[in-house]
């Protein structure tokens, strides 16, 4: 096996595990969404609920992040390196804004006096609260792979021929877009 058939392997190989996890972390969300719609029917759900305008904004910097990766990725299959630093530090700023977005969105929540637990909390905040956290561990794992792509782009790992880091990196970001737009959408419309 020659050199090159050995790092198409090794590709499809890695693809092929991320794409198994990712399976497996849609099935966990069917599962939630499943018992979220379960769950309409009790009393205590709330029928008047409005989504928080910052859950809004962390959307769209989640979109951004997957914009950045596609940039970086077309970057780094021109070797250029510097545009490739600059796309994957804006997907990790940007990572962090739509964390930040996040727990603001919580806090307007609370503020309107939908708590997640406790004896004030009601069926509906604590689902939201469930699915956003859950969805956030799946970011926390976004960000340790991040790190360690822009760790190996600055230690000049990543050109126009090895890019598999990157490629990875912008797969799981892409399906935590495709993740979080339909968990947002399901808890806007389905009331």
């Amino acid at each position: 096996m020659t050199l090159e058939e050995q790092k198409a392997q090794k590709s499809r190989s890695a693809k092929l595990l991320l794409i198994v996890a990712m399976v497996s972390m849609t099935m966990m969300f069917a599962g939630i969404t499943s018992a979220f719609f379960v769950s309409k029917s009790r009393v205590d759900w709330m029928k008047d609920f409005v989504m928080p305008t910052p859950f809004f904004v962390s959307t769209v910097c989640l979109l951004l992040v997957s914009l950045a990766f596609f940039l970086a990725k077309r970057a780094i299959k021109k070797d250029d390196q510097k545009s490739t630093s600059l796309f994957l530090i804006a997907a990790f700023v940007l990572g962090i804004a739509f964390v930040y977005f996040q727990f603001q969105g919580f806090d307007v929540m609370i503020s309107q006096g939908n708590f997640f637990t406790g004896p004030q909390s009601n069926i509906t905040s604590t689902f939201l609260y469930v699915v956003v956290v859950t969805h956030l561990a799946h970011v926390a794992g976004g960000f340790i792979s991040l790190l360690v792509i822009i760790y190996n782009h600055f230690k000049q790992k990543y050109n126009s021929s090895q890019f598999l880091g990157i490629e990875l990196g912008a797969m799981y970001w892409h399906f935590l877009d495709f993740l979080w737009i339909y968990l947002f959408l399901f808890l806007y419309f389905f009331k």
